[in-house]
């Protein structure tokens, strides 16, 4: 009974710890804030996002982008104008 009561603990404490901030806290604790992603689509593949599970989201130069999956972010990642281009047009 005593490890059971250990080890439900320690997974308690520990999910407690990985929990982001939310945008709120980011914003009220004086980081800057990033653009939104103003397209439906991933800017690598063209895909609809959310049609391969949630979208990827990461911050490029205070832009938020989005990508259908992970494997769109190397591929951005080593050319980032030739996408962020797209978001101009």
């Amino acid at each position: 009974m005593k490890p059971i009561f250990i080890f439900s603990s320690l997974v308690i404490l520990f999910s407690s710890c990985s929990k982001p901030e939310s945008a709120s806290n980011a914003s009220s604790s004086g980081q800057a804030t990033s653009k939104p992603y103003p397209l439906d689509s991933c800017l690598v593949s063209g895909e609809e996002l959310g049609s391969m599970g949630d979208p990827v989201v990461i911050t490029h130069e205070g832009q938020d982008i989005k990508f259908c999956c992970d494997s769109c972010i190397p591929k951005f990642e080593k050319d980032p104008a030739k996408y962020l281009s797209k978001l101009g047009e």
